[in-house]
């Protein structure tokens, strides 16, 4: 099977995306929620394509991107809380995953946050390891740390959007499903998936990379003795 170029992989990624894109604009379980989850969709796709020239990512970055895009564009179709994906397991296996698990919500937004923590922390590593650059330690902790922060910043933008907008669509919008710690587990769970995107990492760096312990180690020590900022 011939290896698909860089150029080919970012085509069939965007057309793929672009075909669902569309096919679930039709009829969505909520209009008015679609528009708002497709808000921070639409501006995410422009920022990729604005700066793919000056910064063109990986094609391991662009395909962890495209399958964290497409679970969210699943999402936003139904409403991260009626994803019917119950229904789909029953009418493949006989059994649904709530009664296999003994669920009483629909996890389908807990899904999608640890898989923006285990998608997107790589490409997040890439973009600071070429921008800062990160080595070592560094290279780890910070997009881990930067996953989390934004992960935050979401849960923000959710209450804030909820405060405005208020009502049923506020609700579907938050998706929390009278959970009060709703968008505290959603971050936990973010931060797992980046914490293990980050050790799979690691774990193919210490194999691969020759000097990974000594690069390690003097990532973590003290460059500057003396003290700063006093002046």
């Amino acid at each position: 099977m011939p290896k698909l170029t860089h150029r080919q992989v970012v085509l069939w990624s965007s057309m793929l995306l672009g075909i669902e894109f569309i096919a679930l604009a039709i009829a969505p379980a909520d209009r008015e929620d679609w528009l708002l989850e497709n808000m921070l969709f639409v501006l995410f796709v422009v920022a990729l394509a604005a700066s793919y020239r000056k910064l063109t990512l990986s094609k391991n970055s662009y395909l962890l991107i495209f399958l964290f895009l497409a679970l969210h564009l699943l999402g936003a179709h139904y409403t991260y809380a009626q994803v019917p994906y119950d229904r789909w397991v029953e009418a493949l296996s006989g059994r649904t995953l709530s009664s296999l698990f003994g669920w009483e919500r629909n996890n389908f937004d807990r899904l999608v946050h640890f898989c923006y923590g285990l998608l997107l922390a790589y490409p997040v590593r890439e973009v600071l390891q070429r921008a800062v650059p990160l080595r070592g330690f560094w290279g780890y902790f910070f997009p881990l740390s930067v996953t989390m922060s934004t992960s935050m910043c979401y849960e923000l933008i959710e209450w804030g959007a909820a405060a405005i907008f208020g009502g049923d669509l506020g609700q579907a919008y938050i998706g929390a499903q009278g959970d009060v710690w709703d968008a505290q587990k959603d971050m936990a769970f973010a931060g797992l998936g980046a914490l293990i995107a980050m050790l799979i990492t690691a774990s193919i760096n210490v194999r691969f990379q020759r000097h990974f312990a000594s690069e390690w180690n003097e990532s973590l020590r003290v460059k500057a003795s003396r003290p700063r900022g006093e002046e």
